[in-house]
């Protein structure tokens, strides 16, 4: 009968522990961020999307600058085929699929540039149409980036805080990574008249 109190006890306190260690928290933010990075994705998405309406235009007043269209269209291709495991969002995988839709942003930029050099494709209407969708949509991915940053701050900052950091590390919960600025960025660009 006195091994039955103490195992009773034992269950009580062990089942207090638990419940107040924060891990139905740590799910609730954990599901947050892994829901913020879906809407990450979903707008990078809707930029992949827009891509060859966008390339098909072009190539209709610009048919010779074939190698831009060509690079646009590869790295669409290689940023779509870059894929970040929800469940470990770390420094690493977020770096690798902030690089590759690096380069469709440069690639990009390089598509808009062509326009400068045909007045027709300035005035063509589903040209600006599709420019302006895809200047909203970069909008769009900075602020889902930006609200991905904050989540994962918040996670992060509550699962490092004792005692969770000790509940966290036994459930399996780990440090979301964060979006980092483009290198260079930190220097402001040159305008020259």
């Amino acid at each position: 009968m006195k091994n039955f109190k103490y195992i009773l006890l034992l269950i009580i306190t062990a089942s207090l522990t638990l419940t107040s260690c924060g891990y139905n928290t740590m799910v609730n933010k954990q599901e947050t961020v892994n829901s913020q990075w879906a809407n990450v994705e979903n707008a990078y998405q809707r930029r992949a999307d827009l891509i060859p309406n966008l390339v098909s235009t072009v190539k209709g007043y610009a048919s010779h600058e074939q190698e831009t269209l060509t690079q646009v269209v590869e790295a669409r291709a290689k940023a779509t085929q870059t894929t970040v495991d929800v469940s470990s969002l770390s420094e690493e995988s977020i770096k690798e699929f902030q690089d590759r839709q690096g380069e469709l942003s440069t690639a990009l930029g390089r598509l808009m540039m062509i326009q400068e050099n045909y007045p027709e494709l300035k005035a063509n209407q589903n040209f600006l149409a599709l420019q302006d969708e895809l200047s909203g949509t970069e909008n769009r991915i900075s602020v889902e980036r930006n609200k991905f940053n904050q989540v994962a701050q918040d996670f992060n900052t509550y699962i490092k805080q004792f005692p969770r950091v000790i509940y966290a590390g036994w459930f399996g919960f780990k440090s979301k990574g964060y979006f980092q600025s483009a290198p260079g960025s930190e220097t402001a660009p040159k305008v020259e008249f």
